[in-house]
């Protein structure tokens, strides 16, 4: 069960409220894949310098076989398990590859075979069971019990699953909700940032909807359920990422039928080749090598390497400038996007509330820094994120923030102290005016009009200023925006949890036309598969629970790093670690330069392929001269691919170039 802790900072501020949610995250090496795979790799690494220095066969031949045992047994077994189903795996296909090549010499072409899929195969289990980790942290947001209030108030606590729609129950400050329901009583102010993404706690009074899982601030709340607990909205949510993470897991189905007939053709070829011949009188060991020849000039070793170098060599680009690309398999789709869905909190915007404007009033007589100074005193006891803005804001000013005393705290209406003897209250405009026309409400009805949240300051009952804060935009974000927009040809999608007003705001500084504000994760999942319907293949970034699903909808996501929740890092097919934006559009166009890269390699690779299968059926082709063809076509194709490892080929992407 998730809680929140509050401690004091080291400098003495007001408390910092730490949300700490239990991570269970499966170890690389718990999963026997990985450790079959590192198995194979070690023992390869050991043996290969061996094998090229000319020691003795004894010393690098056992190495060699348990390099073939541990590689290869699983996805031998696995094989063999395929074919009960009248099917024939790839993987099967290669190991016998391997075993072929070992039989007539080529022992290090056969366990370099082997480490590849053996890698391969781990790096899927691995990616699988991170994505159950995921689910169950997320499961970890919502309570697991909830006090239950009986007919006669007397109260009872029971486990969340045992709540039905119309009971009663009391969310006391700093718990967390404990289903979807309606405040009947109590008055506060909840993080629900996890579901909507809004980057400030929401008022909360009789009527207004909550949502389990979200964080209550310091009032008390009577809420009646009105889901169950197995229709709320982050069950819902846990739902939504299981189902797109099964439809993404699967290999394409195309790719699925090339694998089989090539694997059924070459398998039938090799036979063929070595049956055929015995028919006729041919002996028996020139008519193997010749069909061993046959099966490692087929071989798929590079194509394989053809693809994989360039993609990897971007992967290792990108992760030097803070970009995290999770597979091959994701550097590959990120150059296929031609459509980009951005959430704002945390992703447009740096996801922290900030003092943006100070404004006097002028019968006050008050200079900007006397009213921030008044205000940062009365807010410095507070834990509220509005608060810390304030006393932010007038520290990165060096001004000398009085003791307050008598500090009292109202949710949703602010907060009280004496400052220096004089009575302060800071808060809401509406709450501290109650109605009353004041000079005041112009100013704060503008900041408001300019996407800013309004906070008053009152000096002995009468105001005195006005402060507006805001999430503040990144620098690069329109740029990012404009960069995005030339790759795909048309402008992001703007999808949001925070309000129009302040969503509109923002998207028309960054140059977004599209915006689609006061979204639940639900109807974020909903807009990005309505671009996908329309033929699109979206992109969609985000930072927070709520962005999970639409991160797993979509066809690649990338996930906001530093204020990124586990979930969303986790679900994520990319991570911008150092949390730069503009990093997005120059790995989309790396990953299009690294696409070009794997064509022209997969051409080299088929040209030699094909030449030497020609040269073996037609005619006769040397063993030494089959294996010098293949093995200079990996060379060739890898050499190729392993550009993208320079950093000038980061710089051309983003200046445009490698687009």
């Amino acid at each position: 069960m998730s809680s929140t802790l509050t401690r004091p900072s080291p400098a003495g501020d007001a408390a910092v409220r730490v949300a700490v949610t239990p991570r269970r995250r499966t170890r690389i090496f718990a999963l026997p894949e990985a450790r079959w795979a590192a198995a194979a790799l070690v023992l390869f690494l050991i043996a290969l310098p061996l094998y090229l220095l000319g020691a003795q066969a004894w010393a690098w031949g056992p190495l060699f076989a348990l390099t073939y045992a541990t590689g290869g047994w699983e996805p031998g077994w696995a094989g063999l398990q395929a074919l009960k189903e009248k099917t024939l795996d790839v993987d099967l296909l290669m190991v016998v590859a391997a075993l072929g090549a070992a039989a007539i010499g080529q022992v290090l072409d056969g366990a370099l075979l082997i480490v590849i899929f053996a890698t391969s195969g781990a790096l899927e289990a691995i990616a699988t069971a991170r994505t159950a980790d995921s689910v169950r942290g997320l499961l970890d947001l919502a309570p697991t019990t909830a006090t239950r209030l009986r007919d006669d108030d007397s109260e009872e606590t029971v486990p969340t699953g045992h709540l039905a729609v119309g009971d009663t129950i009391l969310v006391r400050p700093g718990e967390r909700v404990g289903a979807d329901g309606s405040v009947l009583d109590g008055a506060s102010e909840v993080d629900q940032a996890t579901i909507t993404g809004e980057p400030l706690p929401v008022p909360k009074q009789e009527g207004d909807e909550v949502f389990a899982g979200t964080l209550n601030g310091t009032g008390a709340l009577r809420v009646k359920v009105e889901r169950d607990p197995s229709d709320s909205v982050i069950a819902r949510i846990v739902a939504m990422v299981e189902e797109a993470s099964e439809t993404k897991a699967p290999t394409q189905l195309f790719i699925e039928k090339v694998e089989q007939r090539y694997s059924i053709g070459m398998v039938a070829a090799t036979i063929a080749l070595f049956a055929l011949p015995l028919l006729f009188g041919a002996a028996l060991q020139p008519t193997l090598l010749r069909a061993m020849t046959f099966m490692i000039v087929a071989s798929p070793c590079a194509v394989v390497l053809a693809t994989m170098p360039p993609l990897l060599s971007a992967i290792a680009n990108a992760g030097r400038h803070g970009v995290l690309v999770k597979s091959a398999v994701v550097m590959e789709q990120l150059g296929q996007i031609d459509a980009v869905a951005l959430d704002k909190t945390g992703t447009l915007t740096e996801g922290t509330p900030r003092v943006t404007d100070i404004r006097p009033l002028a019968a006050s007589g008050l200079s900007e820094d006397e009213l921030l100074r008044l205000a940062a005193a009365a807010e410095h006891p507070s834990e509220h994120p509005l608060a810390r803005a304030v006393v932010d804001a007038a520290r990165n000013r060096d001004l000398d923030i009085p003791v307050a005393e008598d500090f009292a705290s109202a949710p949703g209406t602010g907060v009280t102290a004496t400052v220096e003897g004089e009575a302060v209250a800071v808060g809401s405009p509406a709450r501290l005016l109650n109605g009353h026309n004041h000079p005041a409400v112009a100013v704060a009805a503008r900041l408001e009009d300019e996407g800013r949240t309004a906070v008053l300051v009152e000096a002995e009952g009468t105001p005195v200023g006005v402060l507006g804060i805001a999430d503040r935009l990144r620098e690069e974000a329109a740029a990012t925006v404009t960069a995005l927009t030339g790759l795909t040809g048309s402008t992001p999608v703007l999808v949001t949890g925070d309000n129009p007003r302040a969503a509109a705001r923002l998207a028309e500084e960054v140059g977004i036309t599209d915006v689609r504000a006061g979204l639940l994760p639900q109807d974020k999942v909903t807009a990005v598969q309505e671009l996908q319907e329309a033929g699109r293949k979206v992109l969609v970034v985000g930072d927070g629970v709520n962005d999970a699903p639409a991160l797993a909808t979509a066809h690649t996501g990338i996930a906001m790093g530093r204020a990124g929740s586990d979930l969303a890092l986790e679900t994520a097919d990319a991570v911008v670690v150092r949390d730069e934006l503009a990093t997005i559009p120059t790995v989309v166009a790396l990953s299009r330069r690294a696409r070009r890269l794997v064509v022209q390699n997969l051409v080299i690779a088929a040209v030699f392929i094909t030449g030497l299968v020609i040269w073996d059926l037609a005619g006769h082709l040397p063993l030494p001269l089959g294996v010098a063809g293949h093995e200079g076509s990996t060379v060739i194709v890898g050499l190729n691919g392993l550009r993208l490892l320079a950093d000038g080929a980061w710089r051309r992407a983003r200046t445009g170039r490698g687009q």
